[in-house]
């Protein structure tokens, strides 16, 4: 009898195993769904933005949300490497401020999660001098600045290669370096700067490839651009980005359509006086 007893609690205990195993497995299956479920129902979100005059844009993308029923709270960045680092951290829920070719180097370096969802603007990378008026007028041993982060600079070789200055390997692109420049008939040096700092370094040097957002910021004008990128099928357009598996969460497409509208437009036209163009 205590034979049959102990193999009949056995079972019984093993049974007590697998019921409770199951319920944990099914408590985890309800919490994931339920984790979902809270990120497709997400009515607030942050949004990095770089500093200045985005942010008077950001602010009418802010008023076109909440008519939404979407609270976004744009968090301001100084500087490129931030913002894909704190959405990829979860500090913030999306961000806008890159182009694909950037982003896709940061991928390569960082191994980051992170997508387009909607194109916002681009804003034609130019050559600007405060000591010529045209590339043209560059003279032997020049020496031009261009951004450091391989997209930007690869973007800055093109516009030297349009403009006459140097030639490139054929097929370089945009992943173009310093390595793939086969002529340099003006021995021009190439000085390779932080994005943030180029700007104002534009009257310490011959002239600079720079972004037109720093740009505005260093207080150049269009007087002090000497050629600029064509602004038709240009593959810097700038976007916002969320982590992938937020891609198809209902806030994203309410984000978007915040920012792509005919109220935000004339911010934009307005804050950047014809030196950007929306790109929706």
């Amino acid at each position: 009898m205590r034979k049959t007893f102990n193999k009949t609690k056995t079972r019984i205990h093993r049974a007590v195993l697998l019921a409770a195993a199951s319920a944990v497995i099914i408590s985890g299956s309800v919490l994931a769904t339920l984790s979902a479920a809270q990120a497709a129902d997400k009515t607030t979100v942050k949004v990095g933005i770089i500093s200045g005059e985005d942010e008077d844009v950001w602010r009418e993308v802010v008023r076109q949300a909440a008519a939404k029923g979407l609270t976004v709270k744009p968090v301001i960045f100084n500087d490129y490497n931030q913002p894909n680092e704190a959405l990829q951290n979860g500090e913030v829920d999306a961000n806008a401020f890159q182009h694909q070719p950037f982003l896709d180097n940061q991928i390569k370096v960082n191994h980051y999660n992170i997508v387009r969802v909607g194109d916002t603007a681009v804003w034609p990378i130019g050559l600007y001098s405060k000591k010529v008026k045209s590339a043209d007028q560059l003279k032997e041993g020049a020496v031009i600045g261009v951004p450091n982060d391989p997209a930007n600079e690869a973007r800055g070789l093109i516009l030297l290669q349009q403009s006459g200055v140097i030639k490139l390997k054929p097929g370089a692109g945009i992943s173009a370096t310093t390595a793939d420049i086969t002529e340099n008939p003006r021995h021009v040096t190439i000085k390779e700067l932080d994005s943030g700092i180029i700007g104002r370094s534009v009257p310490d040097l011959d002239a600079a490839i720079v972004n037109t957002d720093w740009a505005l910021k260093s207080g150049l004008t269009p007087a002090d651009r000497i050629a600029q990128e064509p602004v038709k099928n240009n593959p810097y357009n700038n976007f916002i980005a969320v982590k992938t598996e937020n891609v198809n969460a209902p806030w994203v497409k309410t984000l978007v359509s915040s920012y792509q509208n005919e109220a935000v437009k004339q911010v934009f036209d307005k804050v950047y006086k014809g030196t950007g163009v929306t790109a929706w």
